[in-house]
């Protein structure tokens, strides 16, 4: 079987309080596949359901050891689903509210990018 892309969608994620980089992770990925429709997958590509899709994310985020993988792959309702974090978006100087239980003055921005594959002989 021969892996071939279908589409690619980028996103962009920010926790502005709380310093997670697992929610700004998840945002990223939620705002890459936000206005996405796919009719290529039944119409040209004739996938029968959306699990056989094949999804590839790849997420920079800062603090990228503290990503909850399970959580940021949840954001997606179907497909086969993998996740590579690695380290990088932004950290931005904010300004820490204790009644939101900030850790410090940091907002985390992660960028996402979302690739639809399917697999074809």
């Amino acid at each position: 079987m021969v892996r071939k892309r279908l589409i690619i969608e980028m996103g962009m994620g920010i926790d502005q309080h709380g310093q997670e980089p697992t929610v700004a992770a998840s945002r990223a990925v939620r705002n890459a596949i936000a206005h996405n429709a796919l009719p290529g997958v039944w119409e040209v590509a004739g996938l029968s359901h959306p699990n056989e899709m094949i999804i590839e994310v790849q997420v920079a985020v800062p603090y990228p050891e503290q990503v909850r993988e399970e959580e940021v792959l949840a954001v997606l309702p179907f497909g086969r689903k993998t996740l590579t974090v690695e380290s990088g978006g932004m950290i931005v100087q904010g300004r820490a509210i204790a009644e939101l239980n900030d850790k410090n003055d940091e907002m985390l921005i992660a960028i996402a990018a979302v690739t639809v594959l399917i697999e074809n002989e």
